[in-house]
């Protein structure tokens, strides 16, 4: 992403470096379906923005004027996302949530909820809007009427993403004019699915007497949804399923058929495994 503004006087170019790795995590934590146009599903899955009965509709006025901005935005509900339970999340121009609590500069990396990640710019034309309700049983986003940076003759998108209370997701597609495997990567990543990640910050000595802190982004899970399966009038739906974070005790944990091989340390939380020797605790047995 070469320049994107989060929240006031913050911009991602310019915050510190961090890596990003990937480690192996044999957990399921979603499945999914896709819906074509001849489904029900599809139509139900829709959110009409202009029906008042969904709720309140908000035009985010400068996400609708910019190119690759974001902008954080609070949840009127607890959502859960990879068992984690989130009341703010972040919106992109690039078709995409970020699903993160610490903001860095590589936001397309991962910690995601992407319809469609792409060079969007809603800056191109003043019918390009980015809006979004919250019912307090569902939040949606929509990117409506947007264009591909350098390829607006090829036409709008229109497209959203829908956070249910329950822990379902879903993607709904009303117009896209090209098969996403004809969009350019070259200026902006394009994914469409999910990911989540924790973040390990270690200190580092460059030198004598110097010392700083280097933040890692470990990527442990990745949903990628197979591009042929976007198109006009389609929709997909993930539904969560049960995780090892939802049991609040060492018997819930290990009785759980549904979280075998989840392990309990008392003091775990999300990115503190490292930090409190929970591998140490879980090989000692003792919990």
């Amino acid at each position: 992403m070469n320049r994107a503004v989060l929240g006031p006087g913050v911009t991602i170019e310019t915050l510190s470096n961090n890596l990003t790795r990937v480690v192996e995590d044999s957990g399921k934590y979603y499945t999914w379906r896709s819906f074509g146009p001849n489904d029900q599903r599809t139509r139900d899955l829709w959110v009409d923005m202009a029906d008042l009965r969904h709720g309140q509709v908000r035009l985010h006025g400068i996400l609708s004027n910019a190119h690759k901005q974001a902008a954080r935005v609070a949840l009127s509900f607890d959502f859960p996302f990879y068992g984690h339970f989130l009341r703010q999340i972040t919106i992109a121009t690039g078709g995409f949530i970020f699903m993160g609590d610490i903001t860095h500069r590589m936001l397309t990396t991962t910690q995601y909820i992407a319809p469609l990640m792409a060079n969007f710019d809603p800056s191109f034309s003043k019918d390009s809007t980015v809006q979004y309700l919250d019912n307090g049983t569902v939040f949606v986003v929509q990117w409506g009427k947007v264009r591909l940076q350098g390829r607006e003759k090829d036409g709008v998108f229109t497209f959203q993403a829908a956070l249910h209370k329950s822990g379902t997701i879903s993607f709904s597609y009303k117009n896209i004019p090209l098969t996403v495997d004809k969009i350019s990567s070259a200026d902006h990543p394009v994914k469409a699915g999910l990911a989540d990640a924790f973040m390990v910050t270690t200190s580092t000595a460059p030198g004598p007497g110097q010392s700083r802190a280097l933040t890692t982004i470990y990527e442990y899970h990745r949903v990628d949804i197979d591009p042929s399966k976007i198109k006009n009038n389609s929709a997909i739906e993930f539904t969560a399923l049960p995780t090892c974070l939802q049991h609040n005790s060492c018997e819930r944990c290990h009785s759980a058929n549904e979280t075998l091989g989840c392990s309990w340390c008392h003091v775990l939380q999300r990115q503190e495994w490292l930090d409190y020797a929970c591998f140490d605790e879980v090989q000692k047995n003792t919990f």
